[in-house]
């Protein structure tokens, strides 16, 4: 799909592509904003074509850090950790907000003269495909994503995660509120059951319908970076701090003026 204007993009973004499974305020699909409708959806620690590597990543993190937890005996904190702070891992970030993939679709102005993707996915029919024992935690707590609490109850390591099925499973979790960053951002993470498997071909693998993308087109980029700008939807905001103000001053006076 690639709507041509603002308001069929908008319009196409919030209007719940699964409807049927949407709750009073509360849908049932996340979003990620990309910057080229090309790139597939890979991980960071795929990108960088270390996959294999992901253990030792993740252990030599946790040995230099300084120890923020109370314990240390689930990886799920850890992982979250490294991934809130630039690390490769097997996680994807997602959000609620359609508006804040948007941003990330269209913030490196560079790129304009590319078109971008907002990918969409119904976590709750993901879930309905999850491993017996993490289906009844997720039951269980009355949520409808698993948390690091929940996901530690039943598989406190990767290793153990990676086992509960022969084949390769995806679930969505949300994040502590390590800072803003993540508040701001309303933010939730997927991760498989593989290091090595790609979300979007698993994605596309299932029986029914779980994921769509919407064309965010080029010509269009610079109207919708407009509108949120207009909206507050900007690095100052999803960036809580210097960084994020700095950001946002260096995309502003780098833009192209308005044709």
């Amino acid at each position: 799909m690639t709507p041509s204007t603002w308001a069929e993009l908008h319009d196409l973004l919030f209007a719940d592509p699964w409807p049927e499974r949407a709750g009073r305020y509360h849908a049932t699909v996340v979003h990620r904003g990309m910057s080229e409708a090309a790139h597939a959806l890979l991980t960071s620690v795929q990108r960088l074509g270390r996959a294999e590597r992901e253990s030792d990543l993740l252990r030599n993190f946790r040995k230099y850090s300084r120890m923020p937890f109370s314990k240390q005996d689930s990886d799920w904190e850890w992982l979250t950790l490294a991934q809130h702070h630039g690390l490769p891992t097997r996680i994807l970030d997602w959000t609620y907000s359609p508006l804040v993939a948007l941003h990330f679709a269209t913030a490196d102005v560079a790129r304009h003269d590319v078109d971008g993707a907002v990918w969409s996915a119904d976590f709750l029919a993901v879930h309905d495909l999850l491993p017996q024992a993490l289906r009844a935690e997720l039951e269980a707590s009355g949520g409808a994503q698993l948390s690091v609490e929940t996901l530690a109850r039943v598989a406190p390591t990767l290793a153990d995660f990676d086992a509960l099925d022969d084949e390769p499973f995806l679930t969505f979790f949300e994040p502590p509120s390590l800072d803003e960053r993540i508040v701001n951002q309303y933010a939730s993470f997927s991760v498989l059951s593989s290091a090595h498997a790609r979300t979007d071909d698993w994605l596309a693998r299932a029986a029914t319908p779980l994921v769509r993308r919407v064309v965010v087109g080029s010509a269009l980029k610079p109207c919708v970076r407009e509108r949120l700008d207009q909206a507050n939807i900007t690095e100052r905001v999803l960036f809580p701090g210097l960084d994020g103000l700095s950001r946002w001053l260096t995309r502003y006076y780098t833009s192209p003026p308005r044709t």
